[in-house]
């Protein structure tokens, strides 16, 4: 099954201390946290820094600001996500196996991941355009991925139809910032993967 790792990041030099990356990593994850909890202009470089034990300046080392902090947080999760989606596609010929990969890592995401929901919801109008449209390519990438699977699973069924149909499960999985603590995660993840089927078996109905 592919799955979403947690956040790590690489330097430009392409050849980051293991150190480095986590603390790229750790920032990453107490950023959207306090993006999701106070919004992207109600967090301080300093608020950042007091997140993860240094002072605001010292982030400057890693990240050129928030802009770029938000960029990247929001292209690593869209590009990780299109890369599980990806190898779900390559690990297996049956499209049956495939698709339950594919759910099973967007619900992984969902369960453990839900302030980087709440910050892609809330925030991507604060990414710089040039980042911003990298974000919507990969997701569009993301997106085909599903409904190729989908069109060998329903080969009658519009694509249009299909992808409107992968865009509303993406809604119902992603609504996990929402009904977090409802259900411990053993046993939202069956709850989701259940309903998500049932919405894709209702939505490639033709009339």
């Amino acid at each position: 099954m592919a799955t979403v790792s947690s956040t790590t990041s690489g330097t430009a030099s392409g050849t980051p201390t293991r150190g480095r990356r986590n603390r790229r990593g750790e920032i990453l994850e107490a950023a959207a946290r306090l993006f999701a909890a106070r919004g992207f202009h109600g967090v301080s470089i300093e608020d950042i820094g007091g997140a993860v034990g240094v002072s605001g300046p010292a982030l400057y080392r890693h990240f050129d600001g928030k802009d770029a902090l938000l960029s990247e947080m929001l292209l690593d999760i869209s590009s990780r996500l299109r890369e599980s989606a990806v190898a779900a596609v390559t690990a297996s010929p049956d499209p049956r196996a495939t698709l339950d990969a594919l759910l099973d890592a967007q619900i992984a995401f969902a369960i453990e991941q839900p302030a980087l929901i709440t910050v892609h919801d809330r925030e991507l109008g604060n990414v710089p355009e040039p980042a911003r449209r990298q974000i919507r390519r990969l997701q569009r990438l993301y997106v085909e991925e599903w409904v190729t699977v989908l069109a060998e699973l329903h080969p009658a069924c519009p694509a249009a139809r299909l992808r409107a149909a992968t865009h509303a499960v993406f809604g119902l999985l992603n609504s996990t910032p929402h009904s977090a603590g409802e259900l411990p995660a053993q046993d939202m993840r069956p709850l989701l993967h259940t309903m998500a089927h049932a919405a894709i078996t209702a939505a490639v109905k033709t009339r």
